[in-house]
């Protein structure tokens, strides 16, 4: 058995089947930090950035925040990318064909991409994912834990995770590749 913080890993089945409507992903280190340098990509590792591309294969759209939108790299992106932000698209997005910003309340952005898109996955950090997590706006919660220390902006990611049924986790070299299912309330 791996822990890392509280969390505990007991299985080690990976399931990559995507039965949700609305998914999470969230990268955090093992001292539950969401950022390293100002990014989470300071937090990935090689399995991860394999897993995260592999995830956004069964949805129809990303749904980020506009810190995310600001802070990491969504230039370019295999898919329709909804930036839930009151600014507008940053400079750095305006190249990005698939784009747009949307300023409406978060449950309001899922229902509309869900009838748009179908199947949605946010791609948030953590002030968004717990805004839909407690708005039960979730169904599945992808949670990569990091052996990365020494970030910023710390969860504690059993808070995350109240609630939820562990459906796998996997150790890779890195880290823990970890799927909860939550009920819905959005349906």
């Amino acid at each position: 058995m791996i822990m890392l913080g509280r969390l505990n890993c007991t299985t080690d089945i990976y399931s990559n089947a995507m039965s949700s409507r609305v998914a999470a992903n969230l990268v955090l280190g093992a001292d539950g930090s969401s950022t390293l340098a100002g990014s989470s990509a300071g937090l990935s590792f090689p399995a991860d950035r394999v897993r995260f591309h592999q995830l956004r294969e069964g949805f129809g759209a990303i749904l980020i925040g506009g810190n995310t939108a600001h802070n990491e790299p969504y230039g370019k992106t295999p898919l329709p990318l909804i930036v839930l932000t009151h600014r507008g698209l940053p400079t750095r997005l305006q190249g990005n064909s698939q784009a747009v910003a949307w300023n409406m309340p978060l449950a309001q952005a899922v229902q509309r991409a869900e009838s748009r898109y179908g199947d949605l996955l946010i791609e948030a950090g953590p002030v968004l994912v717990k805004s839909a997590l407690a708005q039960g706006l979730v169904t599945d919660l992808y949670l990569t834990l990091s052996h990365a220390t020494g970030g910023e902006n710390l969860v504690e990611a059993t808070q995350l995770v109240v609630g939820a049924n562990e459906l796998s986790c996997e150790e890779v070299e890195g880290g823990l590749f970890l799927h909860y299912r939550l009920a819905p309330s959005h349906e």
